[in-house]
């Protein structure tokens, strides 16, 4: 298989039956359709490699991933909400990828990049790191897949606590509230995704996909069918007056004077 794919955001190395996956945007790691593309692309191909049985998702630099780039030229909401489907067809096909994932999280995972760390099986996290689903400060509705994924890993009332008040969660917290299957120190958070990755490997691997498939039935599919409500909420929502002011608080590092229209 590829060690590298698209501009060389992703790339993959093996460790045994192990692979690495590293998603390299820096500073801030944001995540583009192609970018998501590319990835899912990866792990398409970590599925038809027989030698590799799970994978460990990392990203580099201090960022986790600080979500879409909903507001700058380019991003992925530069032209209304055109991007934001293609998105979400990726984050489905990241879903439907066969092998268990290990994401070590080193720092923020916000909004679309706490999607991005819930489409792993498991995660691994530095106290440093920093969950946060911050779409209603912006005036928006939670994306992919979020409403759907997030009360699966830590119940109906904390995820809804996390979208509406957009509180962040660190390391420990994440842990507590089985965000975090393990908290290891920044030095050795990746070693620590590649022990527990490992973990996973050593077993029968059509066993381990079989049982995955099992405990994820059906999630792809329901990610699809979320995104979907998601988008139209979206959709209306970036055309009101507390977007706009939701995004210049944001940028500007303060609250919003939002006014419900």
């Amino acid at each position: 298989m590829k060690s590298e794919y698209g501009t060389g955001e992703v790339t993959v190395r093996a460790e045994g039956h192990v692979a690495v996956v590293t998603f390299d945007r820096r500073p801030n790691n944001h995540i583009s359709v192609e970018s998501m593309r590319v990835l899912a692309d990866a792990l398409f191909d970590i599925d038809a490699e027989t030698s590799l049985r799970a994978s460990v998702l990392i990203t580099a630099g201090r960022v986790f991933c600080a979500g879409a780039d909903l507001v700058s030229p380019g991003g992925v909401g530069a032209e209304g909400m055109q991007g934001i489907n293609p998105l979400y067809v990726e984050a489905v096909r990241l879903f439907s990828a066969k092998k268990p994932i290990v994401a070590a999280v080193q720092g923020a995972a916000v909004g679309a990049g706490l999607g991005l760390a819930l489409v792993a099986d498991f995660r691994v996290v530095a106290p440093e790191a920093r969950f946060t689903a911050n779409f209603v400060k912006l005036g928006f509705h939670p994306g992919f897949g979020i409403t759907l994924t997030l009360p699966r890993v830590i119940g109906h009332q904390r995820a809804a606590l996390m979208c509406l008040t957009g509180r962040r969660i660190g390391g420990e917290q994440a842990l507590a509230w089985g965000l975090a299957d393990e908290l290891a120190p920044q030095e050795e958070l990746e070693a620590a995704a590649l022990r527990l990755a490992g973990e996973l490997a050593e077993n029968a691997p059509l066993a381990v996909q079989s049982t995955r498939a099992t405990f994820r039935a059906g999630l792809a599919e329901a990610v699809k069918t979320q995104t979907d409500h998601e988008l139209v909420e979206q959709s209306w929502l970036r055309k009101t007056k507390d977007f706009a002011e939701g995004v210049r608080a944001v940028s500007e590092r303060r609250a919003g004077n939002f006014v419900g229209a």
